[in-house]
């Protein structure tokens, strides 16, 4: 059974922004079935740099990040141009204001491969618009390294709990600071919407809510 937005207008673009390990796919997954939306998932399985950055972040940052602006941009391009709703597996907005930035920060990445990065997606971001609707999925370091491990993605066994921390950080504060659009915060430390189906409900109901609301802001 469709929710009441089926039957009226609908959003364009959702987008699902969340650390490594939130639960943004399996998210983005249960949203685009139970609204019907067309889904868009990062790009991860086909990254050609993914397992090499995790075994050497310096080398190779600035073509990981190049790869994630590139592959997002070329997402919201078709999303703009289409006429169905989409949900998306996180934003070109983290790549930039979180992961870019954090990689420069702890020297992984030089400073004229960051701003020449910053550069280019200053002129991609004036291309596109931001989401009609946020959902940031905020979530403890515990929490995040549980959901790491369950999945046990092997090029992801490299990774730091100092590195995970700093991006944790930049996510609080870019999401504290957020005014792109609509925002719906879920805080995941107290919600299992993968095993309990009451927790998924909850959600739904809180993004029909949100969209809801959108549209009465419009009208």
């Amino acid at each position: 059974m469709h929710s009441p937005l089926s039957l009226q207008k609908r959003p364009r673009y959702i987008a699902i922004a969340g650390n490594i390990g939130a639960g943004k796919t399996t998210l983005t997954t249960r949203l685009g079935k139970h609204f019907s939306w067309d889904v868009h998932y990062e790009s991860t399985d086909n990254n050609p740099y993914l397992s090499d950055f995790y075994e050497d972040m310096q080398r190779w940052s600035f073509n990981l990040q190049i790869f994630f602006l590139n592959s997002r941009y070329q997402q919201i391009l078709e999303i703009l141009k289409g006429s169905r709703t989409v949900v998306q597996d996180r934003t070109i907005y983290e790549d930039a204001y979180i992961f870019a930035p954090n990689l420069h920060d702890m020297g992984l990445m030089s400073s004229r491969d960051f701003y020449n990065y910053m550069d280019l997606f200053k002129t991609m971001s004036s291309q596109i618009q931001a989401p009609d609707l946020l959902i940031y999925l905020k979530a403890s370091i515990p929490t995040l390294v549980n959901h790491i491990h369950k999945r046990g993605r092997d090029y992801e066994g490299n990774m730091s709990l100092d590195y995970l921390k700093r991006l944790n950080d930049r996510y609080e504060a870019w999401i504290a600071n957020y005014q792109e659009g609509k925002l719906l915060v879920i805080n995941i430390d107290e919600v299992d919407f993968e095993k309990n189906s009451e927790d998924l409900g909850k959600i739904i109901d809180q993004v029909t809510g949100e969209l809801h609301g959108l549209f009465d802001q419009q009208a």
